[in-house]
């Protein structure tokens, strides 16, 4: 299904999810995860930024932004299952 990772919000909590899918569009990277504990639930979809250390993080996106990245993320699973 997916690879399981460790992710802490914004009040250092641990949250599992399962990244789905990593993307780029526009030279903008994108990961498409979902809660490992509620699978039944929508895909997250976020910005793949690199902090000031050179490290990964995630970032929101504004509805626009999201509209275009749901599109090439359903664009990356319809190419997928051809």
């Amino acid at each position: 299904m997916g690879e399981r990772h460790l992710f802490y919000d914004e009040l250092g909590n641990e949250v599992e999810f399962i990244v789905k899918a990593k993307f780029t569009l526009d030279d903008t990277d994108y990961v498409a995860m979902l809660p490992a504990e509620d699978i039944e639930s929508a895909t997250y979809i976020l910005r793949i930024e690199l902090d000031d250390n050179g490290e990964e993080v995630l970032v929101g996106i504004d509805d626009e932004e999201l509209k275009d990245a749901e599109q090439a993320y359903e664009e990356l699973l319809k190419n997928n299952l051809q």
